[in-house]
């Protein structure tokens, strides 16, 4: 009898303990999809920020579509192999000091044979968490690409000049409040308030860039 109780009793035990191991893997699990996916919806707004407010700066004082377009694409370009490659540096750094403190813990280990062989069995799981340096580059300059290309498919096909530059702050006040509302849900913060900001920062990015531009260029510089 005392045998059975502890058999169901153990039981029991592991199926308690079973749903908890699970939530907690998905957790987890589900925290490290959210910071990568929030890095991409953070360097979309960035790509989408910086482009929309170049092409609103070219407009100020050029109505030419052909220069605008121009001005947005290198703007792109320039970004997005500026995200690349800065991302690239700050994360090769960070996997170099990572495999420091690696071998460091390895050096510590080697007077214990169990620990050596344990440690032997556990590589290949260090090597899988490291960071990757080209895969957080590609990922950068796609995620400033995604943005960046809002504004430019905005301009793209309007010739007049007042309604193409309305259309621009339409298309990227849309996105920026997609956007904002896309981080706040990823980083488990207030949606509204969030998506006001960014679309708030957004604005005033734009009318600072247009409103400077036109008057350096009104002075005749």
């Amino acid at each position: 009898m005392a045998s059975n109780q502890s058999s169901k009793f153990s039981g029991g035990d592991l199926e308690q303990q079973t749903p908890q191991l699970d939530l907690e893997t998905k957790d987890f699990d589900y925290s490290k999809r959210s910071q990568w996916l929030r890095a991409a919806v953070l360097g979309a707004n960035d790509g989408l920020v910086s482009t929309a407010s170049l092409m609103m700066g070219i407009g100020a004082v050029k109505q030419d579509i052909k220069v605008m377009i121009l001005t947005g694409f290198a703007g792109l370009v320039a970004g997005a192999c500026s995200m690349a490659i800065g991302e690239f540096v700050s994360v090769y750094s960070q996997l170099d000091i990572e495999l420091a403190q690696i071998k460091r813990e390895k050096m510590k280990k080697e007077n214990s044979a169990v620990v050596v062989a344990t440690t032997a069995l556990n590589d290949d799981d260090e090597k899988d968490d490291l960071p990757n340096p080209l895969q957080a580059a590609a990922a950068s300059a796609l995620a400033f690409s995604v943005g960046a290309i809002v504004p430019l498919l905005a301009a793209s096909f309007i010739k007049d000049y007042r309604v193409r530059l309305w259309a621009v702050v339409a298309a990227v006040s849309l996105a920026l409040a997609v956007f904002g509302w896309l981080g706040a849900v990823l980083g488990k913060a207030p949606t509204v308030k969030s998506a006001a900001r960014v679309l708030v920062g957004g604005w005033l990015a734009m009318a600072i860039t247009f409103g400077l531009t036109k008057l350096i260029g009104s002075s005749g510089l």
